[in-house]
């Protein structure tokens, strides 16, 4: 039995959504402006904070789904299994490491961050806003996965490959998009 009956035996997170409607409007603009917004971090690297978030949270449908936005915007899969394996020795830009880093330890023990962690990002490069869109997309993607594993959600993409054509249209795909598709948003 599901921990949601009437999400069904293998839920997907829009089973959720139209199940409980009230708050994903805003929820979905969210996710529009931090992961697809204009910012300082580019979308495949929000979307590799995004699956690396989900990775170390076991949390199959959104390091599955992430995924393929990843891949969709040029990150290529090894480089994601390289990274979860070990992010020091992963194929990723070198400025990349000290925010998976932080995002890392803010994941584990948010109460041990110190300004050794913050200069390490902004030695690399970064500026304060970017990471805050660090931050704000650990934050979210803790969030989901909870919301993920919470309902039961038992979707897993790795067993559900998507076509070619569904693949190129994540590209322009919004997240407000997904909300329409599932007729719960205007």
């Amino acid at each position: 039995m599901s921990l949601f009956p009437k999400l069904g035996d293998t839920p997907h997170l829009g089973a959720v959504f139209k199940a409980f409607p009230q708050a994903v409007q805003p929820l979905l603009e969210y996710h529009d402006v931090l992961l697809r917004g204009e910012g300082p971090l580019t979308i495949a690297q929000r979307e590799l904070i995004a699956v690396y978030v989900s990775g170390l949270n076991a949390c199959t449908f959104c390091f599955g789904a992430h995924k393929i936005y990843a891949r969709v915007f040029g990150v290529k899969e090894s480089t994601i299994d390289a990274m979860m394996e070990d992010v020091e020795s992963a194929p990723i830009d070198p400025a990349m490491k000290p925010i998976l880093a932080y995002v890392k330890k803010l994941n584990a023990l948010p109460a041990r961050m110190s300004s050794a962690d913050a200069k390490a990002v902004y030695g690399a490069g970064w500026s304060e806003r970017a990471l805050y869109d660090a931050v704000q997309i650990c934050a979210l993607f803790n969030f989901m996965n909870r919301i993920i594993e919470g309902t039961g959600v038992s979707f897993d993409y790795a067993n559900s490959p998507i076509s070619d054509e569904e693949f190129e249209t994540r590209r322009t795909r919004s997240y407000m998009d997904f909300g329409r598709e599932l007729g719960i948003v205007d």
